[in-house]
């Protein structure tokens, strides 16, 4: 059975930096800083594109702000994206939470690198504006993705239009959730298709484009 069409990266190009995209995941892993990092950038995106909260992010490590600082000092560097005051708290939240010289340690006491599902069920309850979905996507912009799907609307979209959901669904509970995550991964398998890459072909495909 060959894979359908909007599984399959447009050229040559987009599969080369999908491949890099994915082993540079895998080297976050290496360097508390840059999973802390990750951490923030994930608490940034909802409601925001990934584009702005990137560029967030590097205001941030501009002014010496990512890793310290009160949310007061922090938000005048996040109006780039939505809800920025209720953000900018999230992220003091978290600094305090999960210090950038520890947060490894706190995630390898939670399940990684051998359990990614028990890390996300523990990040879900402990990060204050985490999701099933951002919980997810911070798992594979950290090197985890091969078993978490990242369920936003663009790829609830591309779902329908494979016939993997026969709608797009106007809630997403944790049990919808696992239970469309469990559909994804079996026509992964059905088609021999990457799960830990097809978020990213959804993307490139139409975007041309592969971004975290």
């Amino acid at each position: 059975m060959g894979k359908p069409k909007l599984c399959i990266p447009t050229n040559i190009e987009i599969r080369r930096n999908i491949s890099s995209a994915l082993r540079s995941f895998k080297k976050t892993w290496n360097s508390d800083e840059k999973i802390f990092e990750e951490l923030c950038f994930c608490l940034l995106t909802p409601q925001s594109s990934a584009k702005q909260a990137l560029k967030t992010i590097e205001l941030l490590k501009e002014h010496k702000l990512l890793f310290r600082g009160s949310a007061k000092q922090k938000e005048k560097f996040l109006k780039n994206v939505r809800f920025y005051k209720t953000k900018a708290v999230r992220l003091e939240e978290a600094q305090k939470k999960f210090p950038k010289n520890k947060i490894k340690k706190i995630l390898m006491q939670n399940g990684l690198p051998s359990n990614p599902l028990k890390c996300r069920e523990f990040l879900v309850r402990e990060v204050n504006g985490y999701g099933m979905k951002e919980a997810s996507h911070f798992l594979r912009n950290i090197g985890f993705g091969e078993e978490v799907a990242i369920l936003d609307r663009h790829i609830l979209k591309n779902l329908k239009s494979c016939g993997i959901i026969g709608e797009l669904p106007k809630t997403l509970a944790p049990k919808k959730y696992l239970e469309t995550e469990l559909k994804m991964k079996r026509f992964c398998k059905r088609h021999a298709i990457d799960f830990g890459e097809l978020d990213l072909v959804f993307w490139s495909n139409e975007t041309g484009k592969v971004l975290k």
